[in-house]
C-alpha cells in the first residue's frame, strides 16, 4: 500500500489553515461535496504541490440491500480521476431503504447506519463491494462506522466481520479508531480484540476524530478534540503495524489553525511512540478470525430479507413506526433524536436564510416538521418542503417574518419567474400555500 503519511480532512472552512499547515502530506475530501469540473482553488493548489487528495464517499450505501447505484459509482470514479487520487474510500453502512423491492416508499437516513453482522449481511456486502471495485479506476477502501445499536442475532464480531470482508473481496480497510472507541462505550466491544482479528496487511489508512460522552452514550461528533481513549486505540493499532496513513477528521467547531496543528502533532507523536514498541505481525488468520468457508452468495431472496429488515429499522428511526423486535428501543430513540437534529443542522447549513428568518424558533419548528415526515429526497428539497409546511401549518405571527419566508420560498422554488406578473404570481403562490397544489 502506498504510504500517505500524516493528513487532515479538507473542509472549506479550514482550507486556508490546511494549505499553510506544516507537515501535511495528504488530505481527504468528502466526495459528494466537490464538483470535478469546478474544483476549489485550494484543492488545486494542494495537488500542484504534490499533496495527495483522497475522495471519501458517504452516500453509496454499500451495506444496503440493493446493488450500488451506477450513477453514484460513476460520480465517485469521476472524482477520483479529477483529483488524481491513489484510492477512494466509502463506508460499511446502509443509508437508504425501501423502494420497489419492499413495495414501500424509499427512505433516506441522512446518516451512516450499521449493517447486520450476519453471514447473509456479509454476502450482500461482499457482492456490493466487488461491484464497486469493478467500476472504480483506483483501489477501494471501506471504513468501519460508529454505531449506537446493534442488530439482533448477529453471528460475527466486528473484527471477524472486517476480516472476512477483506479476505473474500481483497478490499482495503480504512480503520477509524474513534469508531472503535465509540463501539466500545456504546456496545461493550473491545477495540483490542477487533484489532487482533484484523488483516492488518489490508490497512489503507486510519481515521482519528473526537467526540463526547453523554448519559453513557458516546457521540462521534467530529467537533471536539481527540480524547486520550481514542489516542490509546490509535497507539494499540500502531503498536501492531505502521499505518500507511493517519488522518485527523474535524467537521465542525473548528479550533484555530494553531489548535489544528497541535492535534495533528499529537497524533503524529502517538504513532511514533507506539512504533518504537511495535511487534511483528505475520500474515494469515488473526486471533478470533473465522475460517473462510467458501465465498458467500447473495441471492435475491437474501437481498429481499435484508431489504425488509433495513426498511423496518429505518422506518422506525425516521417515520415513527414501531421498533422491530429485538432492537434496543432506548438506543433507537437516541438515534432518532440524533438523526432529526442532524437533518435540521444540514438544512440550516444549506439554507442559512431559514434560520436567520425564523430565529430561535427554527429548531423547534423543524423538529415538529420532521416528526413523521421522513427524508425521501435531498436536503435542498427538504428545506423547501419545510418552508412550505411552515407557511401552511405554522405561519409566524409576525407579518415581516411571514413575508420573508414566503419570498425565500418563492425565489428558491422557481416561482420567482412570476415576479413580472403580480396577479398571476400571488394567485399561484396562494394556491401552493393554501391548497398544496
Amino acid at each position: 500500500m502506498e504510504r500517505l503519511g500524516t493528513g487532515i480532512g479538507w473542509r472549506p472552512a479550514i482550507a486556508e489553515a490546511v494549505e499553510a499547515m506544516a507537515g501535511i502530506e495528504w488530505v481527504e475530501v468528502v466526495a459528494e461535496n466537490v464538483c470535478p469540473g469546478h474544483l476549489p482553488d485550494s484543492l488545486r493548489r494542494l495537488r500542484e504541490r504534490g499533496v495527495a487528495v483522497v475522495p471519501h464517499g458517504v452516500g453509496l450505501g454499500l451495506g444496503g440491500a440493493e446493488r450500488p447505484d451506477p450513477v453514484r459509482l460513476a460520480a465517485l470514479a469521476e472524482r477520483a480521476e479529477a483529483l488524481d487520487s491513489p484510492l477512494v474510500t466509502e463506508h460499511i453502512a446502509f443509508v437508504r431503504a425501501g423502494g420497489e423491492r419492499t413495495a414501500s416508499r424509499g427512505l433516506e437516513a441522512g446518516h451512516l447506519l450499521p449493517v447486520p453482522r450476519t453471514r447473509e449481511g456479509l454476502a450482500v456486502l461482499c457482492e456490493n463491494v466487488r461491484i464497486a471495485q469493478d467500476q472504480l479506476p483506483v483501489p477501494l477502501a471501506v471504513e468501519n462506522i460508529a454505531a449506537l445499536f446493534s442488530w439482533p442475532g448477529e453471528e460475527l464480531t466486528e473484527g471477524q466481520f472486517l476480516y472476512e470482508l477483506a479476505d473474500r473481496t481483497g478490499v482495503r480497510l480504512l480503520i477509524d479508531v474513534a469508531n472503535l472507541h465509540t463501539n466500545h462505550v456504546n456496545q461493550g466491544e473491545d477495540p483490542a480484540a477487533a484489532l487482533d482479528a484484523l488483516p492488518l496487511e489490508a490497512l489503507a489508512y486510519v481515521h482519528v476524530a473526537g467526540g463526547f460522552e453523554r448519559d453513557g452514550v458516546w457521540h462521534d461528533s467530529h467537533a471536539h478534540p481527540v480524547p486520550d481513549p481514542v489516542l490509546a486505540v490509535l497507539a494499540e493499532l500502531a503498536s501492531r503495524v505502521r499505518p500507511p496513513g493517519v488522518l485527523l477528521e474535524r467537521d465542525e467547531r473548528f479550533p484555530s489553525a494553531a489548535g489544528l496543528e497541535a492535534e495533528v502533532a499529537k497524533i503524529r507523536r502517538t504513532v511514533a511512540a507506539a512504533g518504537r514498541d511495535r511487534v511483528s505481525v505475520g500474515a494469515g488468520a488473526r486471533p478470533g478470525s473465522v475460517p473462510a468457508s467458501g465465498s458467500p452468495v447473495a441471492d435475491e431472496a437474501a437481498r429481499t430479507r435484508l431489504a425488509l429488515g433495513q426498511t423496518a429499522l429505518l422506518s422506525a428511526l425516521v417515520a415513527g413506526t414501531p421498533a422491530p423486535e429485538g432492537f434496543d428501543r432506548g438506543r433507537l430513540r437516541v438515534q432518532n433524536r440524533m438523526l432529526t437534529a442532524k437533518r435540521g443542522s444540514v438544512v440550516a447549513s444549506l439554507a442559512p436564510e431559514l434560520e436567520q428568518i425564523l430565529g430561535d424558533t427554527y429548531r423547534p419548528r423543524f423538529l415538529r416538521y420532521a416528526a413523521g415526515r421522513p427524508l425521501t429526497g435531498g436536503y435542498r428539497a427538504d428545506a423547501l418542503a419545510f418552508a412550505l409546511h411552515t407557511l401552511r401549518e405554522e405561519p409566524p405571527a409576525e407579518r415581516a417574518v411571514r413575508r420573508a419566508l414566503r419570498d425565500w420560498w418563492i425565489e428558491r422554488s422557481g416561482r420567482a419567474s412570476l415576479v413580472g406578473r403580480p396577479w398571476a404570481r400571488w394567485a399561484r403562490v396562494a394556491r401552493f400555500v393554501l391548497l398544496g397544489r
